[in-house]
């Protein structure tokens, strides 16, 4: 119960590593505010936490809006009294396999608005909570792809890129409020958005796509290992880890 009472909002949080973090830091004693704009998997990922005994809440966010993302930051300070850490992990892949010249730039401006800038409305929303509270913590999901590996996808890997050094300036101007911020970048995850990645790259290359699912459910990490680690860094026994961190 390292997190007992510890407020915590999380976008992308009904599925994913996003709601995966959600039921591991409720299940050490975290109370949880949920972000998704997937109504269903949001609520199913909050009910889930309620009946085992944990703390949550949910909110239909779109992290592009910045009303959602004042909404979802206030919710958490009008339900349980204050914001301790904001876990962005909302994101986007499209265009994969697409070269610069096929790529639409509505998709190209579409994966920067919800990876990159929603990433930015959701911390400047929670930022004047964040300031009041002990111990505050940023967790921002960036990825290995766009910051020590191309993507698939030029818009991704762009977007990843553009939270790299996001979080890097922002960690610097943060340092000295007390307010500790850390990127994670995980590699490849059987979240819903890298196997149906894995599947798009089957399927250009002319494999079976229905095979390359399974296979990419079998070999990429399970979403639950990358939310333990996020689970940590929540708590201030992580007070001293410091910049980004690279997981499987």
């Amino acid at each position: 119960m390292r997190l007992k009472d510890r407020v915590v909002i999380i976008t992308g949080g009904g599925r994913g590593i996003g709601g995966a973090t959600a039921q591991a830091i409720a299940a050490e004693g975290g109370k949880v505010v949920i972000g998704d704009m997937l109504t269903a998997e949001g609520e199913a990922t909050r009910d889930a936490i309620r009946a085992a005994g944990g703390s949550a809440a949910f909110v239909k966010t779109d992290v592009t809006r910045e009303a959602d993302c004042v909404r979802l930051a206030q919710t958490a300070v009008d339900q349980y009294g204050r914001l301790d850490a904001v876990i962005c992990c909302a994101g986007i892949l499209q265009g994969a396999m697409l070269q610069a010249e096929a790529l639409d730039p509505a998709v190209f401006e579409r994966v920067l608005s919800v990876n990159t800038k929603g990433t930015f409305l959701t911390v400047r929303a929670a930022l004047p909570h964040l300031r009041q509270a002990d111990k505050p913590v940023i967790l921002l999901l960036a990825s290995e792809a766009g910051t020590k590996i191309p993507s698939s996808s030029l818009a991704y890997g762009a977007s990843k890129g553009g939270v790299h050094g996001f979080a890097m300036t922002l960690e610097a101007q943060l340092a000295t409020h007390g307010i500790r911020v850390n990127e994670i970048c995980p590699s490849s995850i059987a979240t819903p958005m890298r196997i149906e990645n894995l599947v798009d790259r089957a399927r250009a290359a002319g494999r079976d796509p229905e095979q390359a699912r399974a296979e990419a459910i079998k070999e990429a990490g399970d979403p639950a290992g990358v939310a333990r680690i996020l689970a940590f860094l929540v708590s201030t026994d992580a007070d001293y880890v410091r910049g980004a961190i690279y997981t499987r």
